[in-house]
Parts: structure tokens; sequence; C-alpha cells
């Protein structure tokens, strides 16, 4: 399978928030494996549409349609985190529609990338409040790969996706080496030569996390996640506004490792 045309779709994790290079710009995943697929496929063309603080419904009525305009072959799509963690009663809804999303991404005829989402539970404390969200989430994504054959990322039960230094100072994004991990990930569902499953073990040095680690993880998620995020909404804000995807066209993949940045 040769790959000429990608285009990522999701929010931060997509975006790449908390991974930075030297020069302070955004790279994530989704820029990793576009350099590695360019490696294996030279000339390929890469746009990453994806906006932090977007839910399954913006990227059904934003990110979607501009994808389908650029007849990509590769799509990777990861969406939902922030229909999890959003208070109230429209979950349903929010399920009812990634179950729409899947379907589209199924009539492109491209090759899509879909991933489940870790066991918070097992990061943090407050992740046993969401347990039951992420399980069913997990649960539409694990079917929809099936249906569809889309190639699944499954990070739910990944050892490294317990290590602390996976995740970044919110203990939700993922960290640079965490997006080195999701990207080496995409590579093996991809089939990309020299990838592997070694991901998810992290190395070997991923275990449980201790209580002091889940603690303290409970805390930076209230410092840098919960409370920017109220502070936002009690002024009707999201961590979107005004901001705009950071690779809105298909343009040529810049050849430069990331890992080297």
């Amino acid at each position: 399978m040769t790959y000429t045309r990608y285009v990522a779709i999701g929010d931060s994790q997509t975006e790449g928030l908390w991974d930075v290079d030297d020069s302070g710009n955004l790279v994530g995943f989704a820029d990793r494996l576009a350099t590695a697929l360019d490696r294996h496929y030279p000339g390929l063309a890469y746009a990453n549409l994806a906006v932090r603080g977007r839910r399954i419904k913006d990227l059904l009525d934003e990110q979607l349609p501009t994808a389908l305009e650029m007849a990509p072959d590769l799509i990777t799509v990861c969406i939902g985190m922030n229909d999890v963690t959003r208070p109230g009663r429209n979950f349903d809804q929010a399920i009812a529609q990634l179950g729409v999303l899947h379907e589209r991404l199924a009539r492109t005829g491209a090759t899509v990338i879909t991933t489940t989402f870790p066991d918070l539970a097992r990061i943090l404390p407050v992740g046993r409040i969401l347990a039951a969200r992420v399980e069913r989430i997990n649960h539409e994504i694990r079917t929809a790969a099936l249906r569809h054959e889309f190639r699944l990322v499954d990070l739910y039960s990944a050892p490294s996706m317990t290590d602390p230094n996976t995740w970044s100072d919110d203990r939700v994004h993922g960290s640079a080496k965490g997006h080195r991990l999701f990207a080496a990930a995409a590579e093996e569902a991809l089939g990309l030569p020299g990838s592997d499953h070694s991901w998810a073990d992290g190395g070997g040095d991923a275990g449980h996390p201790s209580a002091q680690s889940r603690a303290y993880a409970q805390v930076q998620w209230t410092r840098n996640m919960l409370m920017p995020w109220v502070w936002r909404h009690l002024r009707g804000q999201s961590s979107g506004d005004g901001c705009g995807p950071k690779r809105p066209q298909l343009q040529a993949v810049n050849r430069l490792d990331p890992q080297e940045r």
C-alpha cells in the first residue's frame, strides 16, 4: 500500500499539545507519523486539521468536510476525550455522533487509523469517575474498527500508558515521549517496515503507578487541566476559541525527523 495524501483530524492530542520542538512549535504524534511515512513514501502530502478543545460534533461539522475535499488515502482520527470529560447528559448523543463519523470515514475509501483511550483510572484517581464512559467509547471505537476494517491503536491496556513519563503535566495529554509512542503504535497499525509492538511496553520500564505517583498525578491534573477548564467554563470559553488548524492544507512533509528536533 502506497500513501500519497495523509490528513489528521481530531483535538489537542492530534494537534500536538505539550509536545514542542526547539523552536516552540507543536509537533505531536501526527507530525511524527507523517515524517515516518515520508521516509517510506517520499513526497507524501500532509495536512493536520486538529484543533484543541474540539468534540465529536465539531469533527462532523468542521474538519471532516474539509478533509474529504482533500481526497486523502490515509486518515487518522483521535476524538472523544472532550466528550468523555464534559459534565452533563450529552454523552449518549456524542456516542451516536461518533457512529455517524465512523460511517462517513468508512465511505471515503481511505485507510483509517483510530485509537482507543487509555485506562484513566490507572493513571489518576479521578479517572475512576470517568471509567464507565471511557469503556463505553472504547467499545464503540473497537466495534467500528472491526466493522469497517479500520487500523486500530489500542492504548487501553498498554503498560506504557501507565508510565507517568508518557504524559504531560496535566496527565491527560501526551508528553514528547508519549507522542513518540503514539506514533510508533500507528506505524505498527499500518505495518510499516521496522515497526513492532515495543511501544506498548515502553521499553519494559513501565509498571503500575504507585499511590504516591497517582496522588501527584491528581494534583497535576487539578492544577493544569481542571482549574483552567473551570475558569474557561465560567467565562463561556473553550480552549480552542480563536484557534485554527496548524496545517490546514496538504503540503509536503518536512523531512527533519521530529525526534531530532
